[in-house]
């Protein structure tokens, strides 16, 4: 599955409705970690269609942003059931990722 852009309009929808977990990364264009992170998310995505990827750009959804408390990004947060289950900031390779989601 591919990465789903996240907005205050499909939040609901996407995430809080969602019938598989949701791992939502809070970026910024401007974030060299974010660009880091980016590839990551992406191959991470490929190869776990059981998880709903969403990307959250804090710059175009500050109230979203401001709604999960981001302070740094890149802010990555897991929703399961509706409820947020977890959440860590900063890079992370592929096979810390994979272990962050128990996959």
């Amino acid at each position: 599955m591919s990465e789903v852009v996240i907005t205050k309009n499909n939040f609901s929808s996407e995430v809080l409705n969602s019938d598989k977990p949701v791992l939502l990364d809070f970026w910024a264009t401007w974030c060299g970690p974010c660009k880091m992170l980016a590839p990551v998310l992406e191959e991470f995505a490929a190869n776990h269609p059981e998880i709903k990827v969403g990307k959250v750009n804090v710059d175009e959804e500050d109230i979203l942003a401001a709604q999960h408390g981001i302070m740094s990004i890149p802010s990555l947060v897991v929703y399961r059931d509706g409820k947020i289950a977890d959440q860590t900031v900063g890079y992370m390779s592929l096979e810390k990722l994979e272990a962050f989601m128990q996959v």
